[in-house]
């Protein structure tokens, strides 16, 4: 027991020791580049932040650019300045999934598809999507939390629970809070990969709700009244995996 609790003391001060150090290098990191003129103190930070955008494989965060650019520096213009250096250019920096990412311009899509076979830069996951696969994504994006009753209610179909779980398979969707109803079912609510996949920076994002509905386009009296896009053909019902009357 002694001989273990010497090994676990040890073992405590050299992660002590490997923190300092972080902290040390840290502490040695030039953020704020006084000895440099305006003109190449901002160019410089322009070009941090563009490099340790490209290097992530996840959106970069406001608060983590902050870490490496000084305390004076305005981060929303920094990129601001990028976008414009990347004017022309088949790609941008873009807000998505509360934060920064490089993507290439939709116009690519093709040349890009034809390369490689699909879209590359996001998980692939939107390419693959049905038609019912965004019409659920739709209501649950604008109604969460939802529960599968309350979708079921909008389509006038039971939506499977093999649907749910392809949904959720694919990382677009998760378990929300319980509902406050008998039996106090799931309700579901869309993801981080959900804003990555479709190009949000967050749900305020998704086109204005009231606007949709003051165009006639989507009214969730009619949804939930089953009366959503009456012309569709039983062809879709048997794509989304709804359940027919019992």
């Amino acid at each position: 027991m002694v001989e273990g609790a010497r090994t676990r003391r040890g073992k405590g001060r050299s992660d002590d020791n490997r923190s300092d150090g972080r902290r040390s290098n840290d502490h040695l990191f030039d953020r704020d580049l006084d000895h440099l003129p305006p003109e190449a103190r901002w160019r410089e930070w322009m070009n941090r932040v563009e490099a340790t955008i490209f290097a992530a494989s996840e959106p970069v965060t406001r608060d983590t650019l902050a870490r490496i650019v000084g305390k004076s520096c305005n981060i929303d213009l920094i990129i601001d300045d990028i976008r414009e250096d990347l004017r022309g250019r088949p790609y941008d920096l873009v807000a998505v999934a509360g934060g920064f990412r490089h993507l290439t311009r939709p116009a690519y899509a093709d040349a890009i598809r034809s390369a490689f076979g699909t879209a590359v830069g996001g998980s692939g996951r939107a390419a693959e999507l049905t038609q019912s696969d965004v019409l659920v994504l739709m209501c649950i994006a604008y109604f969460q939390p939802i529960t599968r009753g309350e979708l079921s209610s909008f389509f006038g179909k039971e939506i499977s629970r093999d649907f749910i779980g392809h949904l959720r398979g694919a990382g677009l969707i998760a378990s929300g809070p319980r509902a406050p109803q008998p039996g106090a079912p799931y309700t579901y609510v869309t993801t981080k990969a959900f804003l990555l996949e479709f190009g949000f920076d967050t749900l305020r994002d998704l086109p204005d709700i009231e606007a949709l509905e003051d165009a006639g386009l989507l009214s969730k009296e009619k949804l939930l009244a089953g009366d959503i896009m009456p012309g569709f053909s039983s062809d879709w019902e048997e794509d989304a995996g709804v359940a027919g009357d019992e």
